[in-house]
């Protein structure tokens, strides 16, 4: 095949050619001081560049590098990345280094999006699931640079994720076998690694940076901060949807809520008889609040997205229950989670900051383009599935199709935000941020027709037994609380609910509200986990008292 025939190649060839000068071995290696001089020569106008920003672990140095370019030289950038973490990765758009972006989160950084997008500094494409970002990757949005991030490199450019492997192996692999280049900055450069994550030949140059890379501990939950209402609608959780669908595969999403569920399974969920019934397998980062679960049998395997700080010893002495290889050590996975959640959990559970009356939900609100990341992945019914499980047929046949089963799809919301914001409002923000964002999509995180049940500190609705839009709407009426969104339901019509089951009070499932207290906590502190993991556990020090 010709150049002409093979425009990529020729263009691949012509670029590598342009950093033999600047690599220390004439080859792979980039000294870190060249780093932006290395950029520089690789990437052109208009290219489309992945820089790996993942959940936690973050290409930080290759960022900077990138903010710091020269804007003559490298201009309207396409960025394409699952996450913004970094100020460096909004920087390359004050500077006029980039001009359009896909992406799937940013939360630290949703204020900052907002007022660029505002100011018209960037063009959105889309905001992205998880796996919809992944396979455009691999479709319509293949990256010509691919900037990635590793604990170790040998010097044939073989990498080491080490346990947070994460999106690394679906970056790469996009760009590299569509005639792209691979950058990979990496903590050290070693003769012999514990295990090769990514060959050598998907990567074209290793810049090793002065310091380990960025990585947060975003999945750790202090127990010490778990109130009596997470705690109240922990037990709803378990009463009402563990319990009676005998859950066992699952997702949890982060917050306090769902750390108390776990922390929970081995007092309140013992104490119903649910050891072996419920929370057996699950899809998700090694929290460290279910470490006591864990030793007290409940959870027989978690395959994890991504890793957690802290947790790598206590990990690796269970690879019973962690994906563990030969070397040790965790391996994840982000992509392969999301579909393992997608398509083998019976049910998702997390969070949100608005419900609207349709039962719609979004974390994107005034100010805030917050995106999703993995959360409508788990949060809907996976329509390709064709396997059978109890909690599957039960809500298929809640819902009232005997030809299909159903994915569980749990909110839980307390009425009002810690700073007293409501959770509940007749129109989701994020109808308004799609019109001043110039999106043709509102930022809708899960649909309301997926949504199964909603739990708040009030109740339970399930959704399942709704048959009209009518009622689905009186069930969230009926536990939202003391809000305003609330006082448009009737209190006749709530009683109906809770007859037929579709509104559930603590009572209703056999709970004594006051019996949410601390004490059902499996570990009441961040010490209380380290005894538990046997002194394994090493937890960060934002998290050491």
């Amino acid at each position: 095949m010709s150049e002409q025939q093979n425009p990529r190649a020729a263009s691949r060839r012509e670029r590598l050619a342009r950093t033999v000068s600047i690599c220390a071995d004439g080859r792979k290696i980039c000294p870190s001081g060249r780093a932006t001089e290395l950029l520089e020569a690789l990437i052109e106008p208009a290219d489309r560049v992945a820089i790996e920003g993942d959940n936690q672990k973050q290409a930080d140095f290759l960022a900077a590098a990138l903010a710091d370019v020269d804007p003559a030289r490298v201009h309207n950038l396409h960025m394409v990345q699952s996450v913004l973490a970094l100020p460096d990765h909004l920087a390359v758009f004050e500077r006029g280094i980039a001009s359009r972006l896909d992406f799937a989160f940013a939360g630290p950084q949703s204020r900052k999006l907002a007022e660029l997008v505002g100011a018209g500094a960037m063009k959105i494409g889309a905001i992205h699931t998880y796996l919809e970002l992944y396979a455009r990757m691999l479709v319509d949005l293949t990256p010509r640079v691919a900037l990635i991030v590793a604990d170790k490199a040998d010097r044939h450019g073989n990498l080491y994720t080490g346990p947070n492997t994460e999106d690394t192996p679906t970056i790469a692999e996009a760009a590299a076998f569509r005639g792209g280049i691979v950058v990979a900055q990496v903590n050290q450069i070693v003769d012999v690694l514990p295990r090769v994550d990514i060959p050598g030949d998907w990567v074209d140059v290793v810049v090793p940076s002065p310091k380990p890379y960025a990585i947060e501990p975003l999945f750790t939950r202090d127990p010490a901060k778990i109130r009596e209402q997470n705690i109240l609608m922990a037990m709803m959780a378990v009463a009402a949807v563990y319990e009676p669908y005998q859950v066992q595969r699952l997702n949890h999403g982060i917050g306090y809520a769902t750390a108390a569920i776990e922390l929970i399974l081995p007092t309140f969920a013992a104490s119903r008889g649910l050891k072996g019934t419920v929370a057996k397998q699950f899809v998700l980062n090694p929290h460290p609040t279910l470490i006591p679960a864990i030793e007290a049998g409940f959870v027989e395997s978690v395959y994890c997205f991504g890793s957690e700080l802290g947790m790598e010893r206590y990990m690796s002495s269970r690879p019973d229950v962690f994906p563990v290889g030969a070397d040790g050590n965790l391996r994840s996975n982000r992509a392969l989670a999301q579909v393992a959640g997608q398509y083998a959990c019976d049910l998702f559970i997390g969070g949100t900051l608005q419900i609207d009356s349709e039962g719609n939900s979004s974390t994107a609100t005034k100010g805030r383009i917050t995106g999703f990341g993995g959360a409508p992945n788990m949060g809907a019914d996976a329509r390709g599935r064709r396997h059978d499980s109890p909690a599957w047929l039960r809500a298929g046949r809640q819902a009232g199709d005997p030809m299909r089963g159903r994915k569980l799809v749990v909110q839980m919301v307390q009425t009002r935000q810690p700073d007293g914001t409501p959770s509940f409002v007749e129109r989701l923000d994020a109808f308004d941020l799609a019109a001043s964002a110039g999106l043709a999509l509102p930022p809708v995180m899960i649909y309301g027709d997926d949504v199964t049940h909603v739990i708040t500190e009030e109740g339970v609705a399930n959704l399942l037994l709704c048959r009209s839009a009518d009622e689905r709407e009186a069930a969230l009426r009926a536990i939202a609380g003391n809000t305003e969104f609330a006082c448009a339901a009737s209190a006749d019509r709530t009683e109906d609910l809770r007859r037929r089951g579709i509104v559930l009070r603590p009572a209703d499932l056999g709970i004594d509200a006051r019996s949410a207290t601390r004490d059902l906590l499996a570990a009441q502190t961040i010490d209380d986990l380290v005894t538990c993991s046997g002194a394994l556990y090493e937890p960060p020090a934002k998290f050491r008292r």
